[in-house]
């Protein structure tokens, strides 16, 4: 899979990229028409050749989440959601151990098959788990928050 492929490296964005990215996602996120499923840009190349093109509005999306990650800092790779991702990608995905994904897997946390001795995940269930997860830990965070203003522990300003 050439997305998380170990070969390929991924870009770490500079100054001058963080500062590019911050404008060009502003601008764009200005500009996009929520009503249409296509979105019209512009592409200038270096000789001064201009083509205009319809792209989707996912993509168009895509292309504003990307840049307001960059604008962050953050370096960006993409993964297709029917990508089938190793158990060393899909932990560095998770952010968390190979042996905990492993323990995962086996509690039948996250579906997986395997090829041979290998297990494969479909990032879309990987994805899954994460909004899963995430959700979980947002509405616990809502309770404790909920418990800590009814036992007043602390106190307004």
């Amino acid at each position: 899979m050439a997305v998380l492929d170990r070969q390929r490296k991924i870009p770490i964005p500079t100054e001058a990229d963080i500062e590019l990215s911050t404008r060009s996602s502003r601008v764009l996120a200005s500009l996009i028409n929520s009503h249409n499923h296509t979105q019209k840009i512009t592409v200038e190349s270096e000789n001064g050749q201009e083509e205009s093109l319809l792209i989707p509005s996912v993509a168009y999306k895509l292309l504003i989440d990307i840049l307001s990650q960059i604008s962050q800092g953050n370096a960006v790779t993409l993964v297709p959601v029917q990508a089938e991702l190793s158990t060393q990608q899909a932990a560095n995905l998770l952010n968390v151990s190979r042996p905990y994904l492993i323990k995962l897997l086996e509690d039948r946390e996250i579906p997986y098959r395997k090829i041979g001795k290998h297990r494969k995940i479909l990032a879309k269930d990987l994805y899954e788990y994460k909004a899963e997860i995430d959700a979980k830990r947002s509405q616990s965070l809502d309770e404790l928050t909920a418990l800590s203003e009814e036992l007043a522990l602390y106190e307004d300003d």
